[in-house]
């Protein structure tokens, strides 16, 4: 899996296109919002705000992060990427860039008080072993934030995943990659995955059904005492995602733990 996420996020990789959280503005702001939200009440509380952001692509969220007061570490798995996060906040002392190759530093390490995970669990095969793990990290009092993840298929309605496909396939057909866009459906169909292929297996959640948010409030309940679970609808297609937000259901969500016991 270090391996594909290597291949997908290569240097000169875009991760603004088709990810509807850095696209959309009302993804964007939703995100955001709670960023600044548990931020905030940790340093009005301790006057300081430790964090670590799990797999922060180029940067987009951390630099609310560092505009609500936090100190934060960023890890990625990409090498390319990391680099790009060094370079990007060279002169900000309150940035640490570690290159987390094998997905296991940012569960190890001192306390800290927030835990972000920012479009990051689904691609995680293992995100509920994953999720305890950075809960232990987080010092009493603090929170975990997680956001941009699909919800659970098993719960939701035959509609609701068909106009998600649908959505997404006629996304697809306008970036100019029909061909391979169309191959990786009929594979998901088939439900014939190719574990060499990044297109079957960084989106982790094709595999095993989505991410199962009921199973995550279940696994930090025990460690926090409010868990709120935020469902939202989201799609890559500017259109489609004003129109979905008025009419389709919900298709991904976010989850906000807080009050680390």
């Amino acid at each position: 899996m270090a391996e594909l996420q290597q291949c997908a996020h290569d240097a000169g990789h875009n991760y603004a296109k088709g990810s509807p959280h850095i696209l959309h503005h009302s993804i964007r702001d939703r995100v955001v919002r709670r960023i600044h939200q548990v931020v905030g009440e940790v340093m009005k509380r301790n006057g300081r705000c430790r964090a670590v952001e799990v797999g922060a692509g180029h940067g987009c969220f951390t630099d609310h992060l560092l505009a609500a007061g936090a100190e934060v570490e960023v890890t990625e798995m990409s090498a390319p990427s990391a680099e790009f996060l060094r370079h990007r906040f060279r002169h900000n002392p309150r940035v640490a860039v570690i290159h987390d190759a094998d997905g296991n530093a940012a569960c190890s390490g001192d306390p800290v008080d927030v835990v972000v995970c920012i479009s990051v669990l689904h691609h995680i095969p293992d995100y509920l072993g994953t999720t305890a793990k950075l809960a232990e990290r987080v010092a009493p009092g603090g929170a975990f934030l997680s956001f941009q993840d699909p919800l659970w298929y098993p719960r939701r309605s035959a509609w609701s995943l068909a106009l998600d496909r649908g959505s997404y396939f006629c996304w697809r057909m306008l970036q100019g990659e029909f061909r391979r866009g169309l191959g990786t459906r009929i594979r998901r169909l088939r439900g014939a995955y190719d574990e060499a292929n990044p297109s079957d297996m960084v989106e982790y959640h094709v595999v095993r059904q989505g991410v199962d948010e009921e199973a995550i409030r279940g696994c930090l309940t025990a460690s926090f005492s409010v868990v709120d679970i935020e469902r939202y609808w989201s799609t890559q297609s500017c259109l489609l995602q004003a129109v979905g937000e008025k009419y389709f259901p919900a298709s991904n969500f976010g989850i906000l733990a807080r009050g680390r016991i």
